[in-house]
């Protein structure tokens, strides 16, 4: 069993239109703590779908009800564009997560947890493959081919980054981050306590500064949730 994680219900809309097309179409619905769980299939393979909800607790939560019913985890969502070209409408595979507003310090460094040993935790290396291929194709359809695939390290936090100077912050401190959102790396935490492996791609909708305030609802409908759409159907063919 696989499961697929949206932050936004437009996205998770799209990864269930997917189970329509791919699948048999059965839907079974369980709600637990919450959360509504759909079970289904998408391209041959067992999946059940949720929606995490934004900000860390809530993708936490999420990943720890999902940990009791899956064998991986793959999360699908939107950015905001940090690293160098990292532009709109780009895809994000994150080969390693780190909480960027996380700082325990003295009780162990920054960026890492206390009881934890490292600050950037690492996603399944064969999830996250797959979904480096499957953005490769997704990327080769967009319209003018200038849309690109990145990979690499993808920060979480609970705030909207959206102002030059904290982007600018953000890169001075972690010269090679790609993007940021709000759910990934309290997802990773989770998945790895729990032994369960996990893959997080991110459509990129804004550079993270003052102009992630556009219209952010058009981007979700036009871009991200066909992005999601396609990202998943492609990924799970793969596995």
């Amino acid at each position: 069993m696989i499961a697929v994680v949206a932050a936004m219900r437009e996205e998770l809309a799209a990864v269930l239109a997917a189970a329509q097309e791919s699948g048999s179409g059965h839907v079974e619905a369980e709600t637990v703590a919450g959360r509504r769980f759909l079970r289904t299939e998408i391209a041959g393979r067992d999946v059940v779908l949720t929606l995490s909800g934004i900000g860390k607790v809530a993708a936490a939560a999420t990943a720890a009800l999902l940990c009791e019913r899956a064998d991986a985890v793959l999360m699908v969502g939107t950015a905001g564009g940090l690293g160098a070209g990292v532009e709109p409408g780009d895809v994000v595979v994150a080969r390693e997560l780190l909480q960027h507003d996380v700082d325990a310090r003295p009780l162990a460094p920054r960026w890492v947890m206390p009881d934890w040993s490292v600050e950037r935790l690492l996603a399944d290396a064969r999830l996250t493959a797959a979904l480096e291929a499957a953005a490769d194709d997704v990327v080769a359809r967009r319209p003018g081919g200038v849309a690109r695939r990145h990979a690499g390290l993808v920060v979480s936090g609970d705030l909207f980054v959206a102002t030059a100077d904290a982007s600018a912050r953000l890169r001075a401190d972690l010269p090679d981050v790609l993007a940021v959102e709000m759910e990934g790396a309290a997802l990773a935490q989770v998945c790895i306590e729990a032994g369960v492996p996990f893959g997080v791609a991110r459509t990129v909708s804004d550079r993270a500064d003052a102009a992630a305030h556009g219209d952010f609802r058009a981007f979700l409908t036009d871009v991200a949730a066909p992005y999601a759409h396609d990202l998943v159907l492609a990924t799970l063919a793969r596995l």
